[in-house]
């Protein structure tokens, strides 16, 4: 199982590094991050003059910064996850994976994982600016949030990632893929801000539901285990209608 998965896995990364359109992902993603980085590093310099000495401008630069990072995921995860089945029906290719003795859940985890990889990956340079305030600020700086920060925005891209190679295996258009990704996550964003502070059950429900309502407790410092339990089941809920999706495919094809 394990060499099979790793075999999908290894192609899927060699595919990002000869792809043009993971390379444009990234450095605009990188691109866009530092721009809004510089400006909400110049507001918070600017607020911090005449606050009392309690102000602690690194944890507002860093909540207002990861919530930066969710927002360009937003954007930036459907053209990561467009491609993962839908080039593969396109051209033809899966048609190879669905004869070949790998399982189809070792294709769909193969794949899900070289994606996170490449997000992880996106994610790395911008450690640079936490670097950056730190070596500028208290060293006192809110390394607690930092960490769990990242963490959430991790867990929240995984999300995006297996819900978005659940909608790329229903199609072979990319950019319907594309497409109907984005609208998804819009989706998701806007129950979040519909459900916020409701008072009803059904209300409290779809806030507890929300993937964007975990993500804002790690951008506090709060590590909670309910928050990465939602997160990880989350993904293993899209990953396994993943699997389904493709084999559904390969008895199609039968």
């Amino acid at each position: 199982m394990m060499r099979s998965m790793y075999a999908v896995y290894r192609k899927e990364i060699g595919h990002y590094f000869v792809s043009p359109v993971a390379y444009v992902v990234v450095s605009l993603f990188l691109l866009l991050s530092a721009f809004f980085f510089n400006l909400y590093l110049r507001d918070i310099v600017e607020q911090s003059f005449g606050m009392p000495p309690e102000f602690d401008a690194p944890s507002q630069m860093f909540r207002a910064f990861l919530g930066l990072l969710a927002l360009l995921i937003l954007f930036f995860m459907p053209m990561v996850t467009m491609g993962l089945f839908a080039e593969e029906r396109k051209r033809g290719t899966m048609e190879l994976l669905m004869t070949s003795p790998i399982r189809e859940v070792d294709i769909v985890i193969g794949k899900f994982l070289a994606s996170l990889t490449l997000f992880a990956a996106m994610l790395l340079p911008t450690g640079l600016y936490v670097v950056y305030v730190w070596l500028h600020t208290d060293p006192s700086a809110p390394l607690r949030m930092v960490f769990a920060g990242y963490l959430g925005v991790i867990l929240f891209g995984g999300c995006l990632l297996a819900l978005g190679s659940f909608i790329s295996s229903l199609t072979e258009n990319q950019i319907i893929a594309a497409a109907l990704t984005f609208g998804a996550f819009l989706f998701l964003w806007a129950i979040d801000f519909g459900s916020r502070n409701a008072e009803s059950a059904l209300g409290q429900t779809v806030q507890y539901l929300s993937v964007i309502n975990h993500f804002e407790d790690f951008t506090r410092g709060i590590i909670d285990t309910s928050g990465v339990v939602y997160y990880l089941s989350f993904i293993a809920f899209f990953v396994f209608l993943t699997v389904r999706s493709i084999d559904s495919l390969r008895w199609r094809r039968a």
